[in-house]
């Protein structure tokens, strides 16, 4: 994904109605890979090196189990930029 695309992407957690869902000046993301928020960029702007080491759990209803689901995902190895999916928990 080049510079261009990367910012015209959707940021996790913006409504659906937002009138400006893609990212932000001055704000650090990651893009989701795989998995049911696949595409969607996660704002991690102040979040330290070892926060950014763990990856994240985000809520989804669009995963596994439906509503109050989760969705993990890990920092890819030699590309900390893209995030890739390990899978879905209740």
């Amino acid at each position: 994904m080049d510079a261009e695309e990367f910012m015209r992407g959707r940021v996790y957690g913006t409504d659906h109605d937002d009138p400006h869902p893609g990212p932000r000046a001055g704000h650090v993301y990651r893009e989701l890979v795989g998995g049911p928020l696949d595409g969607l960029l996660l704002d991690v702007t102040g979040w330290g090196e070892e926060r950014l080491r763990q990856g994240a759990v985000l809520a989804t209803e669009i995963g596994a189990f439906g509503p109050g689901g989760r969705a993990a995902y890990q920092p890819r190895p030699g590309d900390a930029h893209r995030w890739d999916w390990c899978g879905d928990m209740p």
